[in-house]
């Protein structure tokens, strides 16, 4: 019996996993002891004037929530406050100048790479000879086995050309089902031959601690083979050269833990993936870059497209199970966060970086996003207790830390704020267009919101590269013009949407975590109708209570058409026939990753394509390419 039999064997008879795997590699990683101070003192920062970038980022937050605290005083304040008019207050400037921090991020990455300072991506250094291993880590949930294995043989035979590749090698760590894991091992089994790199299987049989708790298991026996594991989600996609390169640069850097790159959306084929898309591409490298430029060596974890050294992590990063129900106890769910806040606590620098060829899927339509980011909601509300109970964190990575969570309370803060100023005025305590911002406060509060859209679209024009490749100035603008009548259109369903999956979660409905919905073509106005029932409710209210209290039309129209519209909005958009109408009138054009461009070319002849704008990799042989093709077929 060869080697890889006795270990799955071995493996089966423990009950633990299911796999074909190399010899283990043991390394400790021991639980966290939250309340101790770590045992290694913080290291200086990297990045010389921090602090001072950091307190210009503040400053310029600040300037413009001062100047709307003594506007909005002034208007409502001049007699005294009462207590309804302390409350809108009390709401209104913590969003206010929410709203203004990310503007000043934006407003200095615009900066930076408007005067050359900051390069929307990030040249690595060029590949040598590699003194390290890397292992490039595939956690999957009940995945799409074909999309799977496709973007698996992209990055296989990518990294395949480079001459070190036989430093890595390839890891899919499966938590799926009994079912669904049957159907990886087949067809693990039918593809390992044709691949060039080593690409192992292993299922666990119990899924403990989730994500966070398949990686940790993984580092406790083969960690010990590898210097770097570059973590990456089921939808991943990154060159091998990028991999390569970042191998290269924690090889460099010995003090640096964790080196994330800024993953870009690609793969879109609904109307609103393809939205989404066009705004990551075009708006991100903006606001990324002045987030990097503040963040420094207290950068940020996402648990996918980056690079951590396994040494550091492995005794960083033992995460323990949480006292308590959900959702504060339990087992950390946002735990990539935390992981980049406990390197950072035992001295290891995190940086961020925009990098080409570094690319992640999105959900494609409002409900997906929604299942989504109502996990984020609880693994990120998990934070806010452990603030004060981990001893030694960064203050950024406390700040960071807080920022995640209050994420979600922004929106039952909007909606608070609306129930205020509409019910104030129903009543009878005020004229409510009397305690409405000003047009001058207004005119700023406009500014700041979709001022960073406009500073990107005018970063891309300026480029003659950027603006071919987002497919001409009038396509580009045209684009960023639709893509603000639809955020107005889907912000008071996302405000209603997170303030119903905080309050649930408050509640202590638990979310699941299991493999996530990557493929839909439209969704049923009626099912759309009943997940909007909050949304149509609310927007009856409001319409009825504006007319009540005096509200101008157009100051509430937008929110109530947007609420009363959520669920065609919710069907339209999530319709595969809309996305290529979009793409063939040249809306939401984005740039082309790195397998369609020209220095990939010799590889586009082993691509075969599955589904609009998207394409699978064939292995390197042609009955791997069968395969894969003959499965798609099914």
């Amino acid at each position: 019996m060869n080697r890889n039999a006795t270990a799955r064997l071995s493996g089966a008879r423990a009950g633990l996993a299911i796999g074909r795997m190399p010899p283990e590699t043991p390394m400790a990683m021991p639980i966290q002891d939250f309340s101790a101070r770590p045992q290694r003192p913080l290291a200086s920062s990297s990045t010389p004037g921090l602090v001072a970038r950091r307190a210009l980022v503040i400053l310029l937050a600040l300037l413009p929530a001062a100047f709307a605290a003594h506007a909005l005083y002034d208007a409502i304040g001049q007699d005294g406050l009462t207590a309804w008019e302390g409350l809108y207050m009390a709401l209104f400037l913590p969003l206010f100048a929410w709203i203004a921090f990310g503007f000043a991020t934006s407003l200095v990455g615009f900066l930076l790479l408007a005067m050359n300072a900051g390069q929307p991506r990030r040249k690595l250094p060029p590949v040598g000879p590699l003194a390290s291993r890397t292992a490039i880590l595939m956690p999957i949930c009940n995945e799409d086995v074909v999309g799977l294995f496709g973007r698996l043989s992209m990055m296989e035979r990518s990294l395949a050309q480079l001459a070190g590749k036989d430093d890595f090698a390839f890891f899919i760590l499966s938590d799926s089902s009994a079912e669904n894991g049957a159907g990886e091992e087949r067809l693990f089994d039918e593809l390992r031959g044709s691949f060039t790199l080593p690409v192992y299987y292993r299922r666990r049989t119990q899924n403990i601690a989730r994500k966070p708790g398949n990686i940790a298991d993984w580092v406790r026996r083969w960690g010990g083979g590898f210097d770097h594991m570059i973590v990456l989600d089921a939808d991943s996609l990154m060159s091998g050269q990028t991999m390569a390169r970042l191998a290269v640069e924690m090889e460099r850097h010995p003090q640096v833990g964790l080196i994330q790159t800024i993953p870009e959306v690609v793969g879109a084929a609904t109307l609103f993936a393809r939205w989404q898309q066009f705004a990551n591409r075009l708006y991100g490298p903006v606001a990324s870059a002045g987030m990097i430029w503040w963040a420094g060596s207290e950068g940020m974890f996402w648990g996918h497209n980056g690079i951590v050294r396994v040494s550091a992590f492995a005794s960083s990063c033992g995460l323990p199970e949480l006292p308590g129900r959900a959702p504060f106890g339990g087992h950390i769910m946002s735990h990539d966060m935390l992981e980049a806040a406990l390197l950072r606590r035992r001295g290891w620098h995190v940086h961020m970086v925009l990098v080409e060829d570094s690319f992640e899927e999105f959900p494609p339509s409002l409900p997906d996003l929604a299942t989504r980011d109502r996990r984020w909601c609880q693994g990120n509300i998990q934070h806010v207790p452990l603030l004060t109970r981990i001893s030694g964190l960064h203050p950024v990575s406390r700040f960071q830390l807080l920022v995640g969570a209050s994420a979600y309370i922004t929106s039952p803060m909007w909606l608070a704020l609306i129930l205020v100023v509409v019910g104030g005025g129903w009543a009878g305590w005020w004229a409510a267009d009397n305690v409405l911002p000003a047009g001058g406060l207004i005119a700023l509060t406009i500014a700041m919101l979709f001022g960073p859209k406009v500073m990107a679209l005018a970063h891309a024009l300026s480029n003659a590269d950027q603006r071919a490749r987002f497919g001409g100035a009038a396509r580009l603008s045209g684009g960023v013009a639709v893509d603000i009548i639809l955020s107005i259109l889907m912000a008071p369903i996302a405000m209603v949407t997170q303030t119903v999956n905080l309050a649930t979660v408050l509640m202590g409905r638990k979310s699941s975590w299991n493999g996530q919905t990557r493929d839909r073509d439209g969704v049923d106005l009626w099912s759309a109708a009943r997940l909007c029932r909050y949304h149509l409710m609310l927007g009856a209210l409001l319409a009825v209570g504006a007319w009540r209290a005096g509200i101008s039309p157009w100051l509430i129209a937008p929110i109530i058409v947007g609420l009363m519209l959520s669920p065609l909005f919710m069907a339209l958009t999530a319709r595969k026939d809309w996305g290529m109408a979009a793409r063939e009138a040249g809306l939401f054009q984005v740039p082309d990753p790195w397998w369609r461009t020209p220095h990939y070319q010799p590889l586009r002849h082993r691509w075969v394509q599955i589904e609009p704008d998207q394409v699978l990799a064939a292995p390197p042989t042609e009955r791997g390419w069968r395969l894969i093709r003959n499965r798609a077929r099914r």
